[in-house]
């Protein structure tokens, strides 16, 4: 018999070893893809996964071991060797005994997933027996209960009194059987949820809303969906989404409405202008601001709606489209709990952690803070790329040295070959982080508190603003330096 084991590789998250079972009855494989359920060695977690970066086993176990180090993954290495030795055994025990055809019976190969390498705990029996080829394409995705470490969970911090929920992994399949764990992206299967049987509304499909609407159809959630430009509507529509006529309707129709939208007066009329969301409020329905605003904001929004008997929560979100597009999204809530737990699995979808802030207003003011800090360090990144350049230095140089050192992220490598290529796509817009560090800094004058490197970083947005730039992504602010 031919073990077959393979890896996937992707940005942080280490290769990990597993073994296709069966799902369980109820749970089907997501929709328009070929996957098989996983079983990691090591752990009893398992999840639906990806195919495309795969590699054998034996022929990257060295390469393997350099790059994990931990306790755990060493635990998973020795479960695939005792298991590689036993099937051997087996094989040996079985040599010239065939079926009552005289054929021999055929393993599945042994595969090797990727997965975070933190929290991850049992779903399902290791004794179900493996996936065959025949198994039927589901028409839908359906999630398994969440259980300790499993996928996209919740824990509680009381140090914070915040509350993380874990990564989430994926699992696909390629002719050959063969699969991997990774970070989820937009067509993930998380196998530890399902989604909840609420009428799920959304309104404002821009940068951040469409990809969030994107994963939560994927994830088998009913969304009705609203759009101030009505045909942003129509992609979702044909994805399965239904078309609400006003924000009045929507709020109406749906038991939880979140919105997503540019700033806090278009956060206010959504809610407060004709055909508004409070119009359409009754006892028990929930609303969810997922814009980044100010807390006064926040806090009109949470008593207009909770007068009419609507229960609020703050919603808003640190990343880009792209993280939005793959459903890995962080999540600040704050508000009333008992809508942050109703809203578990559409978090679920969109993001890959949530934290509770407290009561309402937290989270706008910890989402300025961060934004407060990504756009003041771009600024100084864009500074840094245009001094090079007048002192004589390669920029390029510059960036690899800087990926090199204790600031390399994924953020400073993407954003500095975007300036170098004179790419300024929008994946966040220049105008909306400008907004943001206003509001920072008039929040910081609220609480008697300096604010000067935001203060000085937003003059320079105001500048880039003035060279045409609001609707090009952050990285623009560059062109501030060279004009």
């Amino acid at each position: 018999m031919y073990h077959s084991s393979f890896r996937g590789k992707l940005g942080r998250y280490p290769p990990w070893p597993g073994k296709v079972v069966s799902p369980p009855k109820d749970l089907k494989k997501p929709r328009g893809k070929k996957c098989h359920f996983v079983k990691f060695f090591g752990t009893e977690d398992h999840a639906w996964i990806k195919v495309e970066q795969l590699k054998p086993y034996h022929a990257h176990k060295e390469e393997m071991i350099k790059i994990n180090k931990g306790k755990r993954f060493q635990q998973a290495v020795d479960a695939v060797e005792d298991f590689l030795k036993k099937a051997k055994g087996k094989e040996q025990n079985s040599d010239g005994k065939g079926d009552s055809k005289g054929k021999k019976t055929p393993n599945k190969p042994l595969k090797i997933l990727e997965e975070d390498d933190e929290d991850l705990s049992a779903l399902k029996d290791p004794s179900e027996k493996d996936l065959t080829d025949s198994d039927p394409e589901p028409s839908t995705i359906e999630r398994l209960g969440a259980g300790p470490g499993s996928g996209f969970k919740w824990e509680s911090s009381p140090a914070s009194s915040m509350e993380p929920i874990s990564k989430r992994l994926k699992i696909v399949e390629e002719d050959t059987g063969s699969t991997s764990i990774q970070a989820a992206d937009s067509t993930a299967i998380n196998g530890s949820i399902t989604p909840t049987d609420k009428r799920i509304g959304f309104l404002g499909l821009g940068l951040m809303g469409s990809g969030i609407v994107s994963n939560l159809l994927k994830m088998g959630h009913v969304v009705t969906v609203w759009n101030r430009t009505a045909e942003k509507c129509d992609l979702f529509i044909q994805e399965g989404a239904r078309l609400g006529r006003t924000p009045a309707e929507v709020a109406s129709m749906c038991d939880i409405t979140f919105s997503c939208v540019s700033d806090p007066k278009a956060a206010r009329d959504l809610v407060m202008g004709p055909s508004g969301v409070l119009q359409g409020i009754r006892p028990g329905k929930c609303y969810v601001e997922m814009s980044t605003v100010d807390p006064e904001t926040i806090t009109e929004l949470s008593q207009v709606i909770t007068s009419r008997g609507g229960r609020f929560l703050e919603a808003p979100v640190a990343g880009s489209q792209q993280l939005s597009n793959d459903g890995m999204l962080v999540i600040l809530a704050a508000g009333d709990r008992t809508v942050y737990e109703d809203c578990s699995s559409c978090f679920q979808a969109m993001g890959k952690t949530s934290f509770f802030l407290g009561e309402a207003g937290n989270a706008a003011r910890m989402m300025l803070i961060l934004n407060m800090v990504q756009g003041s360090f771009m600024a100084t990144i864009a500074e840094g790329l245009t001094l090079a350049q007048a002192t004589g230095q390669s920029q390029q140089t510059f960036l690899d040295i800087l990926c090199q050192g204790q600031m390399a992220s994924t953020f400073v490598d993407q954003k500095c070959q975007n300036i170098l290529q004179g790419n300024f796509k929008p994946d966040y817009y220049l105008k909306h982080i400008q907004k943001d560090l206003r509001l920072a800094i008039s929040m910081g004058d609220m609480a008697n508190h300096p604010t000067p490197m935001a203060a000085a970083a937003n003059e320079v947005y105001k500048r880039a603003k003035a060279l045409d730039q609001s609707d090009n992504d952050i990285s623009a602010v560059y062109r501030a330096y060279i004009h």
